[in-house]
């Protein structure tokens, strides 16, 4: 039977990257479009020659025109075909994370719900979703997520929408904040107590930085705790103070946390405070304090971990973020006893890890050290990578040890 959705032709290159596994059609590769369309519909997307390759959102607004949600005539886009792809996300994490609690249970296109993030932290979803076909059947996916994560027992409080980032614009949608769904009404609070690692944290999903907390690190974490005991630690880009916690409860002598922002500060100390940690915080610029740290000759630190915020989130700042991944690096090294250990990440996908490796070895030449490698990781196992899909791969994260 002729399927009846609008026709995408794309070129030979765009082809060819779908083959590969890649679901995004750009704008600059479609030759043509058979009829008007409705932005936010499923299309069909063919190649020259009118091949199948798949069906996916379109939407005139995105540079992204289609986000490919399957490549198989025979589905059916319906309520059973989200909840099916859901109980496959969900049952995934059941083998892969063992722990519950606190998980994402969708990472966007690795899951095969392109532009859609839905993050738990104890009995509430908090969920954002960067893709407009997706926004129109959010109905759908909200009560299908409670149906199936409620069939195996655990209650769902609330459902919020993290739906306050400016791309939503861009892809011609609303920016807004706010409770999808409350179980009970009077259970309205927006911050959660979660427990990660033995350590205690307050989630704000209301106003903290993306949905409230970074998942991804989780096991990192637990790397840095493992490392700490008898320590002097410095935890640069502390945030809500995470890696800093898993040092102290790891048995450091000393932690250190520091972050440009004081807001963040403020909640780091409330983390602080709710674990019963001893650990001082300092408002600078990370550069700037790493800077003083070398030209004073300081050498205080047996660990510095370096977190910071993506240094580029587009393929023309690239050259930039290298040099600033560089430096950054280069002023740790200098700042560490010898003997001790740098904890180094880049959250950022258009930073390869290929370039990510190469700013710190030749860091690592400038402050005339060598590295040797205790450990090279990624995100947590709820944030898959999909092979094919190079953006799904976005955080590197390396213990070496100064030698």
């Amino acid at each position: 039977m002729e399927r009846d959705y609008i026709k995408v032709e794309v070129s030979k290159k765009q082809e060819n990257r779908i083959k590969n596994g890649h679901p995004w059609v750009y704008e600059g590769e479609i030759v043509n479009i058979s009829d008007k369309y409705i932005d936010g519909e499923l299309v069909d997307v063919v190649s020259e020659k009118g091949k199948y390759l798949g069906t996916g959102f379109i939407n005139s607004n995105s540079k992204i025109r289609v986000r490919i949600v399957s490549r198989n005539t025979n589905d059916k886009f319906d309520r059973d075909f989200w909840k099916r792809r859901i109980e496959y996300a969900w049952n995934y994490r059941k083998t892969v994370m063992g722990d519950l609690e606190n998980i994402r249970v969708i990472f966007g296109e690795s899951d095969g719900f392109p532009g859609v993030t839905v993050d738990k932290f104890n009995s509430v979803l908090v969920i954002q979703i960067l893709c407009l076909g997706m926004d129109k059947i959010k109905d759908v996916l909200v009560k299908s997520l409670i149906e199936v994560i409620e069939n195996d027992g655990i209650k769902i409080r609330g459902v919020y929408e993290r739906e306050d980032v400016s791309i939503r614009a861009l892809e011609g949608m609303m920016e807004y904040k706010g409770w999808y769904y409350l179980s009970n009404e009077k259970e309205n609070s927006t911050k959660e107590v979660i427990c990660e690692n033995g350590i205690k944290y307050i989630v704000d999903f209301e106003n903290g930085q993306k949905t409230g907390y970074f998942l991804d690190q989780k096991f990192n974490r637990k790397r840095v705790m493992q490392i700490s005991k008898d320590k002097n630690v410095l935890d640069v880009c502390t945030h809500t103070g995470s890696f800093a916690l898993n040092a102290y409860m790891g048995g450091a002598k000393k932690v250190v946390a520091l972050d440009i922002s004081e807001s963040a500060l403020e909640t780091a100390r409330e983390n602080f405070k709710l674990n019963n940690a001893n650990i001082d915080t300092i408002s600078s610029d990370m550069f700037t304090y790493l800077r003083g740290l070398v030209s004073e000759k300081k050498r205080e630190y047996d660990i510095i971990i370096l977190d910071p915020p993506a240094f580029t989130k587009s393929r023309s700042t690239i050259n930039n973020a290298y040099k600033g991944y560089k430096e950054l690096n280069y002023l740790a090294l200098k700042s560490l006893n010898r003997g001790g250990y740098l904890v180094t990440a880049s959250c950022s996908h258009f930073m390869s890890e290929e370039n990510f490796k190469k700013a710190i070895f030749e860091a690592s030449l400038d402050a005339t050290v060598s590295l040797k490698e205790v450990y090279a990781s990624s995100q947590a196992s709820d944030h898959p990578v999909l092979w094919g899909v190079e953006e799904t791969k976005y955080l590197k994260f390396y213990i070496f040890q100064v030698v």
